[in-house]
């Protein structure tokens, strides 16, 4: 009776192991297989869009990231924008991704243009005067921005890691808390 109980424990045992190794070995190539489909997928050039940050600098953010990574983060409602501040503070106070440049977009097309200003002005009394040169704003073109980011709400941010080939390497969308790690990693894999 012993030794029945003992070849059912082992075998019990083995069979567990062979599952999460398994298990493992699934969940791996399911994260290469995304990794590959999100990165590739994404074949779209960057917008060349001209914005303005909110010192008033006109500049087109494809030719200030061309030649080296970079995280963008980008809003399309006032909802959105709240998420993108979240982002912001959670990528600036992670030392992994200290050392990349990241920008902020918010895309105001839709906005009356009699009440942009007063927009650009509550952006700027929220936004530390350091973060302002990489934070832009855009007026036209949000839908050629939509399609890039493949926007499917309004309500989240939207964030890209691009490396310095201007490829796509990581996009996600949703709160900073949760996706910034898997951005950390996509990072360190580069």
């Amino acid at each position: 009776m012993e030794t029945g109980h003992f070849t059912f424990e082992c075998r019990f045992k083995a069979t567990v192991a062979r599952r999460r190794a398994l298990n493992l070995r699934q969940i791996a190539l399911w994260v290469a297989f995304l990794t590959f489909c999100g990165a590739s997928a994404w074949s779209q050039a960057l917008p060349t869009t001209p914005g303005e940050t909110l010192t008033g600098k006109r500049l087109i953010l494809a030719d200030v990231v061309r030649g080296h990574a970079a995280v963008i983060v980008v809003g399309f409602s006032r909802e959105a924008g709240d998420g993108c501040g979240l982002w912001m503070r959670t990528l600036h106070g992670d030392p992994a991704l200290a050392n990349l440049p990241v920008y902020q977009i918010a895309v105001l097309e839709a906005a009356p243009v009699f009440i942009r200003s007063v927009i650009k002005s509550g952006m700027r009394k929220g936004v530390p005067a350091a973060d302002q040169d990489q934070f832009l704003v855009f007026t036209q073109d949000e839908k050629l921005w939509r399609s890039y980011f493949g926007v499917t709400t309004d309500k989240d941010p939207y964030v890209v890691l691009l490396d310095a080939a201007g490829q796509v390497r990581w996009h996600g969308h949703g709160a900073g808390k949760d996706l910034e790690p898997l951005l950390r990693v996509a990072h360190a894999g580069q």
